[in-house]
């Protein structure tokens, strides 16, 4: 049988269409395309688990918007049938909310400057100088943060009432101002290890000695590790509960973590009046809040990139 001349020359297009068909359909989808099933799983994970988290907050302002008699109705309401905005006001009266909130800026403010500057000048030494035991202490401070805090709160104590603290705010301010945090330390050493030494001798070419490498050249390029230990620092200064309890007498020298506990403890003398609480503690939550979405770009580099530091 006699082939025709088109048959011909479309067969082997017919064929490169058709492995141009199965290619293709083999192919995954690019990586900027995801399936609609794929991301609406996705999405709606996130939003289970955001709402794990809003949910506790926005039962909080409910009941700090309630009068006392409607945080206990049953079943329970989300919206009250009257705003108490007046707990608001009511609340923070009770405890002195600003005496108390005066107290707790102070004791946290002067913690995380020393906690902060110091971990900074051990880590830049235990990073960049050369000297005898270096790594032992290294070994050493990170060992200590195996050790509960609790384990040395009763010499501690025993220490500061020898001296003459007990019932004063040094326990709660000298400690940062000695190194307090091993894992600042550790942080801060990972950070230096990550800077070129090229640097430091560039600058001491300049004549820059130790002291202006530190604070002229490292402070700058480690921002991100020193404003996570300040944020760490202050949420951890802020809600500190035990120490203030124990070394603390006076409730004029309470700070608001302290302050706070007086509406459900033996102090009030009373039955508690939860609306209060809860509106009072959602002041007491701002500040931390506050601070943290301000930063939280540092703070997330910092934590992120706290493994992939190498000695250069």
């Amino acid at each position: 049988m006699t082939t025709l001349p088109t048959e011909t020359a479309e067969a082997p297009r017919a064929a490169e269409a058709a492995a141009l068909t199965q290619t293709s359909a083999k192919s995954p989808a690019p990586p900027g395309r995801r399936r609609p099933v794929g991301t609406a799983s996705w999405y709606v994970i996130a939003l289970f688990i955001s709402s794990v988290m809003v949910v506790p907050l926005l039962w909080m302002i409910t009941i700090g918007l309630k009068s006392g008699t409607a945080v206990f109705e049953v079943p329970p309401r989300l919206l009250p049938h009257e705003f108490k905005w007046s707990n608001f006001v009511n609340g923070p009266q009770a405890i002195h909310f600003p005496r108390l909130l005066l107290n707790s800026t102070i004791i946290t403010v002067l913690s995380v400057l020393g906690g902060v500057m110091t971990a900074m000048m051990a880590g830049y030494a235990l990073a960049r100088l050369r000297f005898p035991g270096r790594k032992l202490w290294f070994y050493l401070f990170v060992g200590s943060m195996l050790l509960p805090g609790v384990v040395g709160l009763i010499p501690l104590f025993q220490l500061y009432k020898s001296i003459g603290w007990y019932d004063t705010w040094l326990p709660l301010i000298v400690p940062a101002f000695f190194g307090g945090n091993p894992l600042f330390i550790f942080l801060a050493r990972q950070y230096f290890l990550a800077i070129p030494y090229s640097i430091d001798e560039a600058a001491k070419i300049d004549g820059a000695g130790h002291f202006r490498i530190f604070t002229s050249v490292m402070l700058p390029l480690t921002r991100p590790a020193w404003i996570t230990m300040a944020i760490l620092a202050f949420q951890a200064s802020w809600n500190d509960f035990l120490n203030p309890l124990v070394y603390l007498y006076s409730s004029e020298k309470w700070p608001l973590s302290v302050g706070m506990a007086s509406f459900i403890s033996p102090f009030a003398g009373q039955t508690p009046n939860w609306s209060y609480y809860m509106a009072t503690n959602l002041l007491y939550m701002l500040p931390p809040l506050i601070i943290f979405f301000a930063a939280q770009r540092y703070f997330i580099q910092g934590l992120g990139s706290l493994g992939s530091t190498t000695q250069k």
